[in-house]
């Protein structure tokens, strides 16, 4: 979406041991904590954090105790025209410095995608003329090592696997940002449904760009018993004329047919971007029950939002928030949650793992 409502958070991180010959070795970014050894139990994830609002969230995320935590995107929010390298470093620099993001970065395990806002455009594709200056300073700040493979393509696309066959957790983070195909303006601003941007079935019109397919495709072929698949934009959405994969419906068609292709077990959707909390559900052309967890709500939620939702579960959460991911190996199931700025839970939705499974 535009302005005022936007944007989502994510990061870069380190890894557990791969079992050889199951997954590519983990790297571990310097200056972070090592992913723990065992079955990942807890993660926290959220968005849309601009460095000049208070952020004392951040220490409810690290009194839950997650085992890993996931930026979404709009990490800081540095998109102002004219875009310069200096003013998105010094935006860094800002959100580097705020006393509860830094303990929470001190102490937990993270990884991280971008969305616009730190992007450097705002609802900004392969138009934006600066992305590889931006690609440099996300990679510094994050602490990519020497040898991440971020250096050496484009895009800053990634994915990890955490814990032993089994109890695997692969996180997979998309940039829906640099290789994204200009989007059709609507005809009709700020109507309900067509608020800035209309769905465009050209085929020519691309999301992820064809390299960032291929390895998406890899990915789904690697083992794993839950896929955590993070996009700046939302997926499964519709009803709101905003940034999301249904502006380009046949790349969102083919996104449900490629899990369904490489029988990609256990898919969960994670997004940002909205500034609003919400859970979404979608049945239509998918291999199995596709799930998705908005959270976008940690320095600035949107709330007076209203939007249709023909495919939501239950209403928009618009208060301060985090999203939450409670893993029950034992029970094989996971639980999605919106979290208030105290903690507490306030929306959940349960996912069983038998649920998230492909047909041959």
């Amino acid at each position: 979406m535009g302005g005022m409502h936007r944007r989502r958070l994510l990061l870069g991180l380190a890894a557990a041991a791969a079992v050889a010959g199951c997954a590519p070795a983990l790297r571990v970014q310097t200056g972070q904590p090592a992913a723990p050894a065992g079955p990942i139990q807890r993660i926290a994830f959220g968005s849309c954090m601009n460095q000049v609002l208070p952020q004392p969230i951040w220490d409810a995320v690290l009194a839950d105790r997650p085992d890993l935590v996931i930026f979404g995107g709009d990490n800081v929010y540095a998109s102002t025209v004219p875009w310069t390298l200096e003013k998105l470093e010094a935006a860094y620099r800002q959100q580097g410095g705020v006393p509860e993001f830094a303990r929470l970065r001190a102490a937990v395990p993270h990884l991280a995608t971008w969305d616009d806002h730190d992007y450097g455009l705002s609802d900004g594709g392969l138009e934006f003329r600066h992305r590889q200056a931006s690609k440099e300073a996300f990679l510094r700040f994050w602490n990519a090592p020497a040898d991440d493979p971020r250096h050496s393509r484009e895009g800053i696309y990634d994915a990890r696997t955490f814990g032993p066959p089994g109890r695997r957790v692969q996180v997979i983070l998309l940039d829906t940002r640099w290789f994204r195909s200009p989007l059709k303006v609507t005809d009709e601003r700020d109507k309900p449904g067509k608020e800035r941007y209309l769905p465009d079935a050209d085929p020519a019109k691309t999301m992820l760009g064809e390299a960032q397919w291929r390895w998406l495709e890899e990915q789904l072929r690697l083992p794993a018993e839950l896929r955590l698949v993070v996009s700046g934009v939302q997926v499964l959405a519709d009803g709101h004329g905003w940034e999301r994969w249904g502006n380009f419906p046949r790349e969102r068609e083919r996104l449900y047919r490629l899990v369904a292709q490489t029988q990609a077990n256990g898919v969960v959707f994670l997004s940002g971007d909205r500034h609003i909390g919400a859970f979404y559900r979608e049945t239509g052309g998918t291999p199995y029950p596709f799930y998705e967890l908005t959270s976008s709500g940690i320095t600035h939620p949107w709330r007076t939002a209203s939007e249709a939702g023909p495919n939501r579960i239950g209403a928009l959460f618009t208060e301060h928030h985090y999203g939450g991911i409670d893993i029950d190996w034992g029970a094989g199931a996971v639980s999605l949650s919106l979290k208030d700025s105290a903690g507490a839970v306030r929306r959940s939705q349960r996912i069983s793992f038998q649920e998230l499974k492909a047909q041959p």
